[in-house]
């Protein structure tokens, strides 16, 4: 990335791609800690980098756009000038305390994808459970497979294998199984999995004070936020359904924008991208890299999103991955039945 930009290739990608823009997603904002375990820090960026970022792409000429600015651009012919859409996944409270007030601030919209298990408190932060204890202990015993396994995690690196290792297993189990996995390790371990999850997530009141601004869009992504390769298509269409459902029941207006949870292509199947145009949603957004095309080149069902590395804090590389010239191009496809 670093060649792309010195060289100017960036630049040379970009007008030859012909994309309309980049639909950028984030997924926790809020100051940058000093703990030595942090698994998930990549899912992390603080206010001071959101507020770079944005100033940035004005400065850059993108125009800050809505999803439904961004869908709109996605089928007309390009526009002079590219847009640069910024979503949120997930819902956890320092949207609302870190970045809602930087966001404020430069009066740009943007789109939250919830989903709405968390909201009522019910919802199930497995994977910040999965931190939290291996963070804390030296030593861990579960039940992998229908047998007791352990593992000893004196080391940093240890437990950032652990970590990895256990995200990756409890990613694929069916919902049934992951709850009692994660409970039975939270009751070895004392942590409380509903009291975790609920002092994370935002409830409907915080919800409701970015509800008043209407550069706000609210997207769904499921109800308890399965990935939805792992449930089977009943499940997953009541999933989608009952998550937009809830939503529109919430906030009182229609809600026409769907992500899949985790997003990636081992999260979701090509009937998950026709269910989501069955089920009514607008459009659907993954976590899969690159640009998004203009005149109808790809599914408004299957949108690719940039998804920024925490870890990584120079704009330059942020323009090098706005430009396109790190993704391959996306095939065609007029609709999600294409």
């Amino acid at each position: 990335m670093e060649l792309a930009y010195f060289s100017g290739a960036f630049r040379l990608r970009q007008r030859a791609a012909g994309g309309a823009g980049v639909i950028l997603r984030f997924e926790r904002v809020r100051p940058a800690r000093r703990a030595r375990f942090q698994p998930l820090k990549s899912r992390e960026i603080s206010p001071e980098f959101l507020h770079r970022a944005i100033h940035a792409l004005k400065r850059w000429n993108y125009d800050i756009v809505g999803i439904d600015e961004a869908c709109r651009r996605a089928i007309t012919l390009p526009e002079r000038r590219r847009f640069a859409c910024l979503t949120f996944d997930g819902g956890t409270k320092d949207l609302v305390k870190h970045a809602y007030p930087v966001l404020a601030g430069h009066g740009v919209p943007f789109t939250l994808y919830l989903p709405t298990a968390f909201p009522d408190g019910v919802g199930e932060a497995w994977w910040l459970v999965l931190e939290d204890i291996i963070g804390r202990e030296s030593r861990i015993s579960l039940i992998i497979e229908g047998r007791e396994q352990h593992f000893a995690i004196a080391k940093v690196s240890d437990k950032y294998e652990l970590f990895d290792f256990l995200f990756q297993w409890m990613r694929k189990l069916p919902p049934p199984d992951l709850s009692y996995a994660i409970h039975d390790l939270g009751t070895r371990y004392s942590v409380d999995v509903a009291q975790v999850s609920r002092g994370a997530f935002m409830d409907w009141e915080d919800l409701a004070k970015l509800a008043e601004n209407p550069k706000v869009t609210f997207g769904s992504a499921t109800v308890n936020y399965p990935a939805l390769s792992n449930l089977g298509d009943a499940d997953a269409r009541r999933e989608m359904a009952m998550g937009k459902a809830v939503a529109e029941s919430a906030f009182r207006r229609e809600v026409r924008h769907f992500a899949f949870p985790f997003g990636d292509r081992e999260s979701f199947r090509r009937p998950h991208v026709v269910m989501a145009e069955e089920v009514g949603f607008a459009s659907a957004v993954s976590t899969i890299p690159g640009i998004v095309e203009a005149q109808g080149r790809i599914s408004l069902h299957a949108l690719p999103r940039i998804a920024w590395d925490g870890r990584v804090r120079s704009l330059r590389m942020m323009r090098v991955l706005l430009s396109g010239v790190m993704f391959a191009p996306m095939r065609p496809t007029r609709s999600a039945q294409g």
